[in-house]
């Protein structure tokens, strides 16, 4: 491929991503604002008309911000390749910072640095202007500023170490390289899942053990029934920055523990709770997370290997906006191919999405049918109206848009697979 033909293909791809996104915002904004007069007939009695509207209003103002950034993003990826701009980015690192390893991690930097400060002005749009219009935005601008510089910390202390580690790699370790990589990164993510709970997480949020006696042995009893064994059971203030509510549990192997947000707990009943847990669980007991961290590590290695390959065609740089020569002769285009590769993989993978999210569709009917053969099916579909209710999530998503995107079934169809149990018990 030479790099004329590679440039065309980028904007083909390109150009159809977009297409289809835009095509499928519209559909989804037509198909909300279309059913927001009604509420689906197994909703009438459980959620008020105001609240659906509400719902409906809140998910079309997301979609329609989504499209603004689906724009902003496109220029910039357009800005940074074929306009130029890494190669501009580049050219003006070298003399400051020479050719070796610390002109590869500036580059790396500057790029996080640059897109960061883009991201900015949507960011704290969608905060304090969106969610606050529905009632969700519980943060300060302190926080929202704190939360960004931590994060911003917490991504150089533990980003550049894995970075150097990588880069090396890819310039010391020949061929194979990439499965050198591979093995680090998926070290690396092995020993996040283990630190994340205890030692990054309590950085942005309080974490306190569930204090309640009855909700607690109530949930243990749940935990003996179904054999999970966990690190404690923890109460989250996530009211602090937001009003949605949420349950999760994080860790891995020893490490495991089960987060309750503190706007679940004061919505839900106790039974509730113990069924959305029995939901939680059910994605533990039927292995969909090693299932999930299984796939995300063949796909890495596959795709590092990609990688492996088109850093050595001169056309993966030209038919992006990058001349390695012009980078300089002496200096290594080993972070200029990670950015190219991670700015464009998305842009040729999209339309792999539907698979993605009907794997993750199934996972969660599979979670449900645990959930109601451990608990009673009617606290799960309680729960899950509440929850629908006080998150505003639209109970009429277009059905071609959430097939593309949800990682979770529509409110009807979920709650009529939870119906079916309730029948065949």
């Amino acid at each position: 491929m030479d790099s004329f033909a590679f440039s065309v293909l980028f904007i083909v791809f390109l150009s159809l991503t977009m297409a289809c996104r835009f095509w499928l915002a519209s559909r989804h904004i037509r198909h909300v604002h279309r059913h927001r007069e009604a509420l689906p007939p197994q909703f009438a009695e459980k959620i008020t008309l105001a609240s659906h509207q509400k719902a409906a209003d809140y998910t079309i103002a997301k979609t329609r911000l989504g499209l603004v950034d689906l724009v902003t993003g496109t220029v910039l990826l357009l800005a940074l390749t074929l306009f130029g701009g890494l190669q501009y980015l580049s050219s003006h690192l070298i003399p400051v910072l020479g050719t070796g390893m610390l002109y590869q991690l500036g580059l790396l930097v500057s790029f996080a640095v640059i897109t960061g400060l883009i991201d900015i002005p949507m960011d704290y749009y969608r905060q304090f202007v969106l969610e606050e219009k529905f009632g969700f935005n519980k943060m300060t601008p302190q926080l929202f500023f704190t939360d960004m510089l931590k994060n911003s910390l917490i991504g150089a202390l533990i980003g550049l170490p894995l970075c150097w580690v990588v880069l090396t790699l890819m310039s010391s370790a020949g061929q194979w390289w990439w499965l050198y990589a591979w093995l680090v990164w998926s070290g690396f993510q092995l020993l996040m899942m283990v630190l994340y709970p205890s030692v990054i997480a309590p950085l942005f949020n309080k974490f306190k053990p569930l204090e309640d006696d009855s909700l607690r042995q109530r949930i243990e009893g749940l935990m003996q029934r179904t054999g999970f064994a966990s690190k404690g059971l923890f109460i989250m203030d996530g009211s602090k920055r937001s009003a949605h509510g949420n349950a999760y549990f994080s860790g891995f192997g020893a490490s495991k523990r089960i987060v309750f947000f503190d706007t679940l707990i004061e919505r839900l009943a106790p039974q509730e709770i113990e069924a959305v847990l029995a939901h939680e669980l059910g994605h533990f007991k039927k292995k969909h997370i090693v299932k999930r961290i299984t796939l995300i590590f063949i796909l890495s290695l596959g795709f590092l290997a990609l990688l492996g390959y088109l850093k050595q065609q001169v056309w993966f740089y030209t038919g992006l906006g990058v001349d390695p020569l012009i980078v300089g002769s002496t200096a290594s285009n080993d972070a200029m191919a990670l950015l190219l590769f991670m700015l464009t993989l998305p842009i040729f993978t999209f339309f792999l999405s539907p698979v993605s999210a009907l794997t993750s569709r199934k996972h969660e009917f599979e979670a449900d049918a645990f959930a109601a053969h451990h608990t009673n099916a009617h606290d799960l579909i309680s729960a899950l109206v509440k929850m629908y209710d006080d998150n505003a999530s639209t109970l009429t998503p277009d059905p071609v848009h959430s097939t593309f995107y949800d990682s979770h079934p529509p409110a009807s169809i979920r709650i009529g697979h939870l119906n079916a149990h309730l029948k065949a018990d």
